[in-house]
């Protein structure tokens, strides 16, 4: 109890100074969403989000780019770290995962935008190989409706987060438990599926839920590589939020109050089934 009761005086300053900075500036947007220009309190924004088809495209766009760059990074990175953890075990071959981790989001942007644009470096390759008799005949693949450049930009940037996540877990995994189930007569599938999946999971599912909320809540991606309509939510709040008319102001807060609120609730249902597959496993492995 004494070691207990010293580390939570010594959280006290940095949990007093993240209540004071993240949850003044939490209760300030939740409380100007609900309020007008004029501070009276009332409903008038959150309805005027719920009768706006525009808010729901912005939504259905946020989220289907959010999914599917979190499945696909979530894919691609399990199938790397399966393959590569023993090469990953040599802590200056780790550099190669790192790297694109220090890239900036709108940089990778922009590198993607020169990449994959119609005027961008492939489709000039394309041309000069004679693929495609005019460049703007190579596919649309930034600024287009659907969001997969920004799906490829995510996608690049957020693998190497995955793998970093998944490494602490292969190395606690005994791979001795794989060569039984083949041994026993199983696949590859039956030893990924009843030695490394269980493991995995708790930390799969924890990494989505971070990842989910950090696309759908990015703004310079989407602002870069996104179209005019529909926009996803954290441009279409920027836009309400400098729009030269301030009764505009509580859809902002609103719009990203809304989407948070889904965030928080997935958060805390996906933890908490977690943190119990975690316990079943922790006292299966102390028996």
């Amino acid at each position: 109890m004494t070691n207990n009761k010293r580390v939570v005086f010594n959280l006290l300053p940095a949990l007093a100074v993240t209540m004071l900075l993240v949850g003044y500036g939490m209760w300030s947007a939740i409380a100007q969403s609900f309020q007008t220009i004029n501070g009276e309190w009332t409903f008038a924004s959150y309805v005027e989000i719920f009768n706006s088809h525009s808010f729901f495209d912005s939504l259905k766009l946020t989220f289907r780019v959010a999914i599917l760059s979190t499945l696909l990074s979530l894919m691609i990175g399990l199938v790397m770290t399966r393959m590569l953890y023993q090469f990953f075990k040599d802590s200056s071959s780790k550099v190669l995962v790192w790297i694109p981790i220090l890239i900036p989001h709108f940089v990778a942007g922009y590198l993607v935008y020169l990449f994959f644009s119609q005027s961008g470096l492939f489709s000039s390759l394309f041309y000069q190989l004679g693929v495609f008799d005019h460049r703007s005949e190579f596919p649309i693949l930034v600024q287009e409706e659907f969001g997969i450049g920004m799906i490829l930009t995510y996608v690049w940037k957020e693998v190497p987060f995955v793998i970093l996540m998944l490494l602490p877990v292969y190395y606690e995994i005994d791979h001795r438990y794989s060569e039984v189930v083949r041994t026993l007569g199983g696949n590859k599938w039956d030893a990924f599926k009843n030695v490394e999946l269980p493991w995995l999971l708790p930390v799969l599912v924890e990494t989505a839920v971070i990842l989910v909320a950090f696309i759908a809540s990015a703004f310079e991606i989407p602002y870069l590589l996104g179209v005019t309509r529909p926009e996803m939510l954290p441009v279409r709040a920027y836009e309400w939020f400098y729009d030269g008319d301030w009764s505009k102001r509580p859809l902002a807060f609103s719009a990203m109050i809304l989407p948070g609120v889904l965030a928080l609730l997935l958060a805390m249902l996906s933890i908490g089934a977690v943190q119990k597959h975690r316990l079943r496993m922790i006292r299966g492995r102390s028996r």
